[in-house]
C-alpha cells in the first residue's frame, strides 16, 4: 500500500498495488551479488533483500519505478504479528462480526493458494478491514488523547522504517484529527489485469491509466 497524504487539504488516499504486480525489479545472486534488472513479480523485491531495511529500499526502489519514478518519502513495513496488536488496542473491529486480535490477522492474511487470483479478492477484505480500523480508531481517539501514542509503542518493536518518529507520529495524528471520513473511494487500485500463467499469478499494469492515477494523486497543476 502507498498512501498520498494531502497535508494542504487534510486528506488521504491508499494507493494499493498487487503483489503479482509484474514490473522491473533489482535482481541478485546467492551471495548477494546484483545481477541487474528484470520484470518479475513485485512482491520479490522484498525477497531479494534482507527482511529488513535492504528489503523495504529494494521494494520502495520497484514501486518508485513502477510509478514513473515518483518520490516516495518514506517506507514502514510491520511485522505480521503488529495485527492483533493494532487490532486489541482498540478493543476489536467490527466487519460482519466483531474481530480479536488473531481473528482481525486470519481476515487480512488468508488466501487460498489452491485457486487462482486469491490475493487479488484478499485485497477486498484487507480494504474492508483498514476502513473499519480507521473509523474505530477515530471513535477511539476521542476520547483517549494517548490512543496513538500507545499504538506506535506497541509496534515499534516489530517494524522497520526510514522515517523519523515524529514523521510518522505526525502523519498519524494528521488523519487521526481530520474531517476526513476515509470511505471505499480513498482506496484505489492500481489499474490492470489479472492473468494466469501455468505457473503463477500475474498482474499485468494498465500504465497509461496508471500514469493518470498517479498524477491525480501525487501532482497538482501549476497555473
Amino acid at each position: 500500500f502507498l498512501a498520498a497524504q494531502d497535508m494542504a487539504r487534510d486528506t488521504v488516499r491508499i494507493l494499493m498495488i498487487p503483489r503479482d504486480t509484474m514490473t522491473e525489479i533489482t535482481l541478485f545472486d546467492l551471495m548477494g551479488n546484483e545481477l541487474g534488472k528484470d520484470t518479475q513479480h513485485l512482491t520479490l523485491a522484498f525477497a531479494y533483500g534482507d527482511g529488513k531495511e535492504k528489503s523495504c529500499e529494494l521494494l520502495q526502489e520497484a514501486v518508485s519505478n513502477l510509478l514513473f519514478d515518483l518520490k516516495i518519502d518514506g517506507y514502514l513495513a510491520a511485522n505480521i504479528s503488529s495485527i492483533a496488536l493494532l487490532n486489541d488496542e482498540v478493543g476489536g473491529v467490527t466487519v460482519t462480526v466483531r474481530l480479536n486480535g488473531k481473528q482481525a490477522e486470519i481476515f487480512v492474511r488468508y488466501r487460498d493458494i489452491t485457486k487462482a487470483q486469491t490475493a487479488i479478492g484478499r485485497m477486498d477484505r484487507q480494504k474492508q478491514y483498514m476502513e473499519a480500523y480507521l473509523k474505530q480508531v477515530k471513535e477511539e481517539a476521542r476520547t483517549d488523547k494517548t490512543l496513538i501514542t500507545r499504538l506506535v509503542k506497541d509496534i515499534e518493536e516489530h517494524m522497520v522504517t526510514n522515517m523519523a518518529k515524529d514523521q510518522y507520529m505526525d502523519m498519524g495524528l494528521a488523519v487521526l484529527n481530520s474531517q476526513q471520513q476515509i470511505g471505499q473511494g480513498d482506496f484505489l487500485t492500481v489499474p490492470g489485469e489479472a492473468v494466469e500463467t501455468e505457473r503463477f499469478d500475474e498482474y499485468h499494469p494498465d500504465k497509461e491509466a496508471l500514469k493518470r492515477m498517479v498524477v491525480e494523486l501525487f501532482y497538482k497543476e501549476v497555473k
